[in-house]
């Protein structure tokens, strides 16, 4: 068993969306695919993406984004409905958002997907929030301020613990095989970041009033990973690629994008899902 991981994949863009569904290759009739959230806001959209996926690989995990959790319409009431429409609609497609075994007996695997969101600097201690110089505009042109609605959660309660809450029992279990697993969000600060946070010397912030650490994740979600003895674990959301071991797990970030930024000189992607497993083992790979 092959499993692949593709993530961030904007399919508003219509030459990601024309790209994503003229993929097709032998190896993946019989390969996993993760997909780590951040494809649309439009759930139509995002089912006929998840149901090609379907024709094309063997089994197919999602988990949502912050990107698909957005209500700019009055389909859903609020983001946690939403997020529950999306939990159906990849049950009805055969699209899977719960730990499964996967692979032949001998090389099974498990892919565990957890959901997540993240910790603002101003809301605990788990925030992988990392000052930046300058003048720091996030929280004014952050979307998801503008686009979710957790009205369904007590006053008091973090959308973080909410969703985290839900990977309890996946978290808990006990596995026979290597757990894959996956998140939208980051687990750990120093992913946000180039290794040792050397930037290569043709770097230019394209948004320097933002600070996307506030965003990024929580180190919660690493401690959840961790409980699961995982050796790998996939993650989307900052739009940059990563392939690094910390503490023994393999961490790796492998994102379409913006098309604006595959133009970029610095922009690492060959444009096809990764290959993160191959019949049990690790492929190598030089960290970045």
């Amino acid at each position: 068993m092959k499993v692949y991981a593709f993530s961030d994949l904007h399919i508003d863009y219509r030459q990601n969306f024309d790209h994503l569904l003229s993929l097709k290759h032998p190896d993946y009739t019989d390969a996993a695919l993760m997909v780590p959230g951040d494809a649309t806001d439009k759930i139509d959209k995002l089912e006929a993406l998840l149901s090609y996926f379907t024709s094309i690989f063997a089994a197919v995990f999602f988990v949502p984004g912050n990107h698909e959790l957005w209500v700019r319409n009055k389909q859903h009431p609020d983001s946690i409905a939403k997020f529950d429409a999306i939990q159906q609609m990849c049950q009805r497609i055969g699209v899977h958002t719960d730990a499964v075994k996967v692979g032949t007996a001998d090389k099974a695997v498990w892919v565990v997907p957890l959901f997540s969101w993240y910790t603002k600097a101003e809301e605990g201690e788990d925030t992988l929030y990392d000052p930046k110089p300058g003048k720091d505009q996030t929280e004014e042109i952050w979307s998801d301020n503008m686009f979710c609605s957790w009205t369904p959660l007590p006053p008091g309660q973090r959308v973080v613990d909410y969703f985290l809450s839900l990977n309890e029992t996946r978290v808990a279990k006990q596995y026979d095989a290597p757990v894959l697993s996956f998140s939208h969000f980051l687990p750990l600060s120093e992913l946000a970041f180039p290794l040792n946070k050397i930037f290569p010397a043709s770097f230019v912030d394209p948004i320097p009033q933002f600070n996307f650490s506030r965003v990024a994740g929580t180190s919660l979600l690493d401690k959840q990973i961790r409980a699961m003895d995982a050796v790998v674990h996939v993650y989307g959301h900052q739009h940059r690629n990563r392939h690094r071991e910390v503490d023994g797990i393999t961490y790796i970030s492998h994102c379409l994008g913006y098309p604006r930024e595959r133009a970029r000189a610095n922009w690492r992607s060959n444009d096809l899902p990764k290959l993160i497993w191959d019949d049990g083992l690790l492929p190598v790979e030089k960290a970045y």
